[in-house]
Formats: C-alpha cells, sequence, structure tokens
C-alpha cells in the first residue's frame, strides 16, 4: 500500500460563506479507529444544522462535516480488531466525511453488503441505522402492525418504507406532491398521501389508525401523530423541521396509552453505536442482499460542489439520498 499524505482535501465551512475545499492536516486512526480512504460520502441534514452552529460536533469528533461514507481501511490504529488494511466497509462517522480521509470507531463500520457499489454503500449507514434505532428498538415495531413515516421520499423515509414493509408492517408514508408521493408507493408504501393535497391524519383515522409513527416534522404534526395512533401507539421523534415548541392535549396518551419518545445517534457512546452497527450487520444486511431494501440515490457530486449538494437539499427538492463522490 502506497504511503499516506501529509495533507488531504476537506470541505470547510465559515459563518456566511459558501462551503470550500482546503488542504487540511490528514486525519489520523487513533486507538481503536480505522482510516478510511473515502470513496463517497452521504449529505444528511444534520450537516446543514451544523453548518449553521446549532448541532456541534461532540467532544472528539473532526470539526468538519460528514457523518457518513464508504471506502477502503488505509490504516489501523491500536486495538482494533475487527478489521484489517485493505477491508471494504461503510461507516457511521462523528464527522469528517467531506474529505479524502476520515477516521471511524472500528465498531461503527460495516462490511459492505453483497451485490452493492461504494456509492450505494455509502447511502445507508446514517438512515439504516436510525431507522433501525427507533422504529425496530425504541418503538418495537411488529411485524402485522400499521406504521407511518413522514418525509417518506427522504434518505430517512426511503429506508424506512422498505425496512418496515421487509419486516411485515402495513406502511403510510406522507410526502410533498404527487411525485414524491409516487416514489413512496413504489418502494412499498401502502398508502402513500400528498400532504399538500391530503390530510394525513383524516386518512389514517379512517383506516384504524397505526401503531407506530416515525417523525422528523415536529410542529403542528406531533399533535396529529397522536390523534392517529392507536391503542398502545408509539410515536418516535427524530428531527423538528416545523420547530420542537408545540401546545398538545395529552389526554390521548393517557386514554391510549400512548408513547411519544425521541433519540439522537451522533451522540451516543461509542460501544452503543456498535451494538447498532451488529445488529443492523445481522438484521437488515439480509433485506439488502435479497433486494429488499435498497438505498434511493438521488444525486451525485463532486466534492467540490458540496455548497451546490447542501442547497439542493435545502431546497427540499431531492428523493433519496444526495451524495458526495470523493475519489474513484
Amino acid at each position: 500500500m502506497t504511503a499516506l499524505p501529509e495533507k488531504m482535501r476537506a470541505i470547510v465551512a465559515s459563518p456566511g460563506t459558501p462551503l470550500r475545499v482546503e488542504q487540511i492536516d490528514r486525519a489520523i486512526a487513533g486507538p481503536g479507529q480505522v482510516l478510511i480512504k473515502v470513496a463517497y460520502a452521504g449529505i444528511n441534514r444534520p450537516d446543514l444544522i451544523q453548518r449553521m452552529g446549532a448541532y456541534p460536533p461532540p467532544k472528539g469528533a473532526p470539526d468538519t462535516m460528514g457523518l457518513e461514507c464508504s471506502g477502503e481501511i488505509v490504516a489501523i490504529g491500536p486495538d482494533v480488531s475487527l478489521w484489517k488494511l485493505g477491508d471494504k466497509v461503510c461507516a457511521l462517522l462523528p464527522g469528517g466525511g467531506y474529505a479524502d480521509y476520515a477516521w471511524a470507531d472500528e465498531g461503527s463500520c460495516m462490511a459492505i453488503p453483497d451485490g452493492l457499489s461504494m456509492l450505494e454503500a455509502a447511502a445507508l449507514p446514517e438512515t439504516v441505522l436510525t431507522v433501525w434505532a427507533n422504529v425496530f428498538e425504541r418503538a418495537a415495531l411488529q411485524p402485522g402492525e400499521a406504521f407511518l413515516v413522514h418525509g417518506g421520499a427522504s434518505g430517512i423515509g426511503t429506508t424506512a418504507i422498505q425496512m418496515a414493509k421487509a419486516h411485515g408492517a402495513k406502511v403510510f408514508a406522507t410526502a410533498g406532491g404527487p411525485e414524491k408521493a409516487g416514489l413512496c408507493a413504489k418502494l412499498g408504501a401502502d398508502v402513500a398521501i400528498d400532504y399538500r393535497a391530503q390530510s394525513f391524519s383524516e386518512i389514517i383515522k379512517a383506516d384504524g389508525g397505526v401503531d407506530v409513527v416515525l417523525d422528523m416534522v415536529g410542529g403542528p404534526y406531533v399533535q396529529q401523530n397522536l390523534d392517529c395512533l392507536k391503542m398502545d401507539g408509539r410515536c418516535v421523534q427524530i428531527a423538528f423541521l416545523q420547530g420542537p415548541q408545540v401546545e398538545l392535549n395529552l389526554m390521548a396518551m393517557m386514554l391510549k396509552r400512548l408513547t411519544l419518545t425521541g433519540s439522537t445517534l451522533r451522540a451516543r457512546p461509542v460501544a452503543e453505536k456498535a451494538r447498532l452497527a451488529r445488529a443492523v450487520e445481522a438484521h437488515v444486511w439480509p433485506w439488502v442482499t435479497k433486494g429488499l431494501v435498497r438505498p434511493v440515490v438521488d444525486s451525485v457530486f463532486d466534492l467540490e460542489e458540496a455548497e451546490a449538494a447542501q442547497a439542493k437539499m435545502q431546497a427540499n427538492t431531492h428523493a433519496g439520498k444526495i451524495m458526495l463522490k470523493v475519489s474513484d
């Protein structure tokens, strides 16, 4: 293997200015970490929030953005036992994915499922681990239950639809506009709702309600989610695109024994992320290799085009994942 450079390209953000490529010191793998030569990196909405200063990296994480990538392991830190040089992996990162090299905790790396390209693999970690942790563990979705995901055409949404369907759930999904709703139906949603033209709560209540809701919208959706839930229903909040402060009538929670919960992924302990990654490899990767769950890639930008990639996400015109190509 060739010697590693001392410097690397990375996307750097400064308040009020466009993203830019700079040469910075190459990332280094510490104890329990591996160094990945990045092939592709995923764009995620938390990157935009971090750029605005509202989602600071956890202690010890890189200051630069990028929460997932695919690539080849080119260096190994002390005390690493799961991987070897040359292994091809996709990884959940604490940051730093918008760069030629990124370090990852060894437990947060996952083998690339058979049949997937580097591009497809890079689109998986953030979305699949988020859905597994929240829908399957926190909300304990069961086969035969009814499941609702908002933002069904987003990276999280397209993944959640497929995973819930593979698990044997009845799937409802909301999306903005007939084209995005059509994508949700194509991916397996039994009921795809264009929220711009229809009331999701009226449609779902008329159908008998749902057992689990995954919501990233917040705001007025929170009350409607509670209203849609069946007895012993569970609603998991993972973002608040319409704001975190809401006024609720909680009587339904009491009468229907509902659970309203939420979580984040980035700040979880290293050991917890490793546990989630092993669970995903055991339970979700078989769905991927069978073709039941596949990443939906909206568009691919070169690393130097990170500003345009984030602008597309900010405009909410995408369906599926927006990706950065870092190397061949």
